[in-house]
């Protein structure tokens, strides 16, 4: 009884998705927007994340040491600078290293590769590269080291690094505060369109609930058409959204990674596929559902 009276519901929720084309194409409509608006928020996201990491990986300090200090003695140095509170990593750079990298960078100027060859001793010097997780870290790691290493380091470019340092940590912290407000205004965003979704429900199906309510059928008779309507409409929902960020992705990929300083929109997006899936599908079939559940409950009291 209850398995036919379940097929009767799902069937008839089927035969009135369908038949409400007008009002099913709506529903889907402003659901694929929400979830559109919560799948860009989540990749949004990790977006931002990336171009903040990214942004700060370009702040750094170098320590180049005096010629006479060993290797040795520059990793003993780098063991303490570790323990200083900040550091995010530090690099070991020897003399051949620097070479290398001089010549590798500068390899197609003939000039400063003829000057390099007169030189007869190595004009490089040992050094470390450190990064730290704020701005004002790197003002506490170079007191640290002029005040217990100024005899064995030649030169800290923290001075000359030190407007840019702000400058990157000051982006970033714009970045955020700007994701911040922006996911705030996309949530208020969805609340209000979920709502449009209720009324459009109420309005539209209200005659036709109450005529199922005068030839006597249950509650439960008239709540289930509904909710299964609403999940058609988030299955629905669901794949038009994706497929929307599919193809977008898809094409505008090349131009939203110069934007994002190399985040690969469309690999995040097939690397997460199931995940957005999953949250598609919850958000879009809750919505289908709650929407007209309120509706019926709350409006039409049934």
């Amino acid at each position: 009884m209850i398995l036919t009276t379940i097929k009767r519901i799902i069937k008839s929720g089927w035969k009135s998705f369908w038949r409400n084309n007008g009002l099913a194409v709506a529903t889907i409509f402003i659901i694929v927007m929400i979830i559109s608006l919560i799948n860009g928020l989540f990749i949004f996201q990790a977006a931002t994340d990336f171009l903040v990491s990214n942004l700060q990986e370009k702040a750094d300090v170098s320590i180049y040491f005096n010629e006479n200090i060993s290797e040795a003695e520059i990793l003993e140095v780098k063991k303490e600078i570790n323990a200083v509170e900040g550091v995010n990593s530090i690099e070991y750079i020897s003399r051949e290293m620097a070479s290398e990298k001089f010549v590798e960078k500068y390899k197609e100027s003939q000039i400063l590769m003829e000057a390099l060859e007169i030189v007869e001793d190595d004009p490089f010097l040992a050094s470390l590269n450190v990064k730290m997780a704020e701005a004002s870290d790197y003002a506490v790691l170079n007191g640290f080291l002029e005040e217990k290493f100024s005899e064995k380091i030649y030169k800290i470019n923290y001075f000359e690094n030190k407007e840019v340092i702000e400058s990157i940590f000051s982006i970033s912290s714009d970045v955020k505060r700007f994701t911040f407000v922006f996911s705030l205004f996309l949530a208020v965003l969805g609340i209000l369109v979920a709502f449009n979704t209720i009324r459009l429900t109420i309005y539209t199906l209200k005659e036709e609930i109450e005529i199922q309510r005068l030839v006597g059928a249950s509650n439960w008779f008239i709540r289930g058409p509904f909710v299964v309507q609403g999940i058609i409409a988030g299955i629905f929902a669901t794949m038009i959204s994706l497929l929307i960020f599919i193809v977008s992705f898809y094409f505008l990929n090349p131009q939203l990674k110069n934007l994002f300083l190399g985040f690969d929109f469309f690999g995040y997006f097939v690397n997460n596929f199931l995940f957005i899936l999953l949250i598609g599908l919850v958000c879009g079939i809750s919505i289908g559902v709650i929407s007209s559940l309120i509706a019926m409950r709350k409006y039409l009291k049934i």
